[in-house]
């Protein structure tokens, strides 16, 4: 099993450190990026990679690296401390530059076989609204499978970290990677993720937003009999 984690910042916090537990829980091969040191350029929104193609972004080929091991991998782990109930400013940034891969763009097929966790941690609040920053994005991009690691650490750094929340953490970590590992191979899209592809078809199949997702989206077989998941 093949595991990409992407990580919000550079410093290894408790964040960080439950990413790590629960690759390690999984096992298989890992592959590690942090933000900003593996991608900091942010994006300027000249649109390009909307109205012309991807590789015109002025930052593509910094991103590879990440995208290639994002696209090989079978799980996405995508972790970010709490930043004012969001995500941190590296990670929206990341985020940010894979706009053209939603599905009401040009979604990557690979994307719709694939697991992800979304994990975040704080001293005390905001987790939810972070985990939904990148569950936002999973999800347009047709990951069809997504957990939520959500903890109040009660501190700002690991090593205080009480061992009744480590418990906590555990037992989260644990119980996360029993349902990866079950689901590996076998994840398929949902109803929701469905349904929204199907109303994306419909728009592509009119001209679409723009004329390469329109070209893409007939290239890739989806406006007629094809569907990424089959």
């Amino acid at each position: 099993m093949k595991t990409v984690i992407i990580n919000g910042q550079n410093h290894k916090g408790s964040t960080y450190h439950i990413g790590k537990l629960l690759a390690d829980k999984i096992g298989g091969e890992v592959t590690e990026f942090f933000l900003p040191r593996d991608f900091s350029d942010y994006c300027i929104g000249c649109a390009q990679c909307f109205s012309v193609a991807a590789d015109k972004c002025p930052h593509f080929e910094k991103q590879q690296p990440i995208l290639k091991a994002m696209d090989e991998a079978d799980l996405i782990i995508l972790t970010s401390p709490v930043y004012v109930y969001h995500v941190t400013a590296p990670m929206k940034n990341f985020l940010d530059h894979q706009g053209h891969r939603w599905m009401v763009h040009r979604p990557r097929p690979e994307m719709f076989h694939k697991q992800a966790v979304c994990i975040s941690t704080a001293a005390g609040a905001g987790m939810k609204s972070t985990n939904k920053d990148m569950q936002d994005s999973l999800f347009f991009w047709g990951v069809p499978k997504v957990y939520k690691i959500g903890i109040a650490v009660r501190s700002v750094n690991w090593d205080t970290v009480s061992p009744k929340i480590r418990q906590k953490i555990d037992q989260a970590v644990d119980k996360t990677a029993a349902k990866i590992l079950k689901n590996n191979g076998k994840v398929k899209p949902g109803i929701k993720t469905k349904g929204f592809f199907s109303v994306m078809r419909m728009l592509q199949s009119k001209g679409g937003l723009s004329k390469p997702d329109a070209e893409y989206w007939k290239a890739m077989g989806w406006t007629g009999n094809k569907r990424p998941w089959k």
